[in-house]
């Protein structure tokens, strides 16, 4: 096979291909007497697996995963997948959250008020410092005050110390941001959902944002899916006793 014979399954350039060898995404190329390139099933495979990463975990995870296994370590490229599991499930987890904590919002603005006793009332957690929520999050304290300028959050301060602190809803509402922000939703917009939700009003644009999520999540589910197929017909492939030209 010719390079623009893998490259024409897939819609991209010949120089593509030959920049996914160069960088190990692909195994090298088998070469004729006269140095030509001689691609086989074997490479088509590879390439196929790799788009297949890509298309599920993006080209940072992709890479490495490819370059992993044709350097036989193969427990080092499934744990670099076992985090993109992990990213996702988080992603999960955390749509499930800002979910509740939008339903508990709108229902307790439908719903009238009842009286209670501050013993009816569980104790609220104390507040959070930002590197706390910093790390509950994966971000950086930098992207916290980022979201601060934005309108997204807005944290009180420690009157003796003037650092900001952190409530259940300035939790929340970090949440939502770090959400939104992974599914590729500019600040502004972010801010404004904020802001419905904040106000407990219409949740019109906050459903179809978190809509929008979910189908995102569920396509990348879906491709992690393919992913996993194709890089386990690559690795069977790779399993069988190559023959031929000799590699260069």
């Amino acid at each position: 096979m010719r390079p623009s014979d893998l490259a024409r399954e897939h819609g991209i350039s010949t120089q593509a291909v030959r920049n996914y060898e160069r960088d190990g995404c692909l195994p090298p190329a088998a070469r004729t007497p006269t140095g030509y390139r001689i691609y086989t099933e074997l490479h088509a495979a590879a390439l196929r697996a790799f788009l297949a990463l890509v298309a599920a975990y993006g080209h940072p995870l992709a890479g490495p995963v490819m370059t992993a296994v044709h350097a036989d370590r193969l427990d080092e490229a499934l744990t670099t997948l076992d985090r993109g599991h992990a990213r996702m499930l988080r992603d999960r987890e955390t749509l499930v959250a800002v979910r509740d904590a939008v339903g508990h919002l709108t229902s307790a603005a439908a719903a009238p008020a009842a009286p209670s006793t501050a013993a009816d009332r569980p104790a609220p957690p104390g507040p959070l410092t930002i590197g706390d929520v910093a790390h509950r999050l994966g971000v950086t304290p930098a992207t916290l005050r980022t979201w601060e300028v934005s309108g997204i959050l807005t944290p009180a301060r420690d009157r003796a110390t003037g650092h900001r602190v952190y409530g259940p809803a300035d939790v929340r509402d970090a949440q939502l941001a770090h959400l939104l922000r992974r599914g590729g939703y500019p600040l502004d917009r972010i801010a404004a959902v904020v802001r419905q939700i904040r106000s407990a009003g219409g949740t019109d644009e906050l459903a179809a944002a978190l809509d929008g999520w979910q189908k995102r999540l569920t396509d990348r589910g879906l491709a992690m899916l393919t992913a996993a197929a194709r890089l386990g017909d690559y690795l069977s492939l790779r399993a069988v006793p190559a023959t031929g030209l000799t590699s260069s």
